[in-house]
């Protein structure tokens, strides 16, 4: 990534409330990239990724509007390496030119620093491309409960999709500051304010 500006590496689990954090620190004139849209923008109609991504799995990967179908591509290449690698090697260029363009312009802008939110920070191997990481974590009990209502599910459900990622405790091993959202939100805003004032000594972006 380029140099000049502080990245910021924000991760965590799944309904630990990555959003709301980063929200956060959006309302103080912090830029946000989030790598998950960027994936999604990367394979916008008539985008060059999506246009290869056809010609390697067909047009059956596109709902009737002419849209990826991102959960029937997901099934595709669930349990095929070659076939996950063939997807990995066209949007992960592309999602690291459209990261390298956003940087740029923060740089531009003036910004001192700016927040890269990736789920899968960690796990991608992607590590390299921010200067620190912060996680936010939550109870593991806390987590099940806020998974199971966000997304009506049950607890089999929750329990599951809880094993598929990397445990949270793992996860906080990378981090160089945690934030804990298992309290009230009034709690974690608390730790937020505390965290950005340690970060930029008090000074506003």
């Amino acid at each position: 990534m380029p140099g000049g500006i502080k990245i910021i590496g924000l991760t965590g689990g799944i309904a630990t409330g990555k959003s709301s954090v980063a929200l956060f620190f959006s309302k103080l004139g912090v830029p946000i990239i989030d790598a998950d849209q960027l994936a999604r923008d990367a394979v916008l109609p008539g985008s060059p990724a999506l246009e290869r991504i056809i010609s390697l799995f067909g047009r059956d990967i596109l709902t009737n509007e002419g849209i990826l179908d991102r959960k029937h591509l997901a099934v595709l290449i669930f349990s095929d390496a070659d076939k996950r690698s063939q997807l990995e090697s066209v949007l992960h260029p592309e999602i690291r030119k459209m990261a390298v363009e956003a940087i740029d312009k923060a740089t531009a802008d003036g910004h001192q620093r700016l927040i890269y939110m990736a789920p899968l920070l960690i796990e991608a191997g992607a590590t390299e491309r921010v200067d620190t990481i912060w996680v936010v974590t939550v109870r593991p009990e806390v987590q099940l409960e806020r998974l199971m209502k966000r997304d009506d599910i049950s607890l089999d459900q929750a329990l599951c999709m809880v094993a598929s990622q990397m445990p949270l405790a793992e996860k906080e091993q990378y981090g160089s500051v945690i934030i804990d959202n298992s309290g009230t939100w009034a709690e974690t805003l608390s730790t937020l304010e505390s965290v950005w004032a340690k970060e930029t000594g008090s000074i506003n972006e």
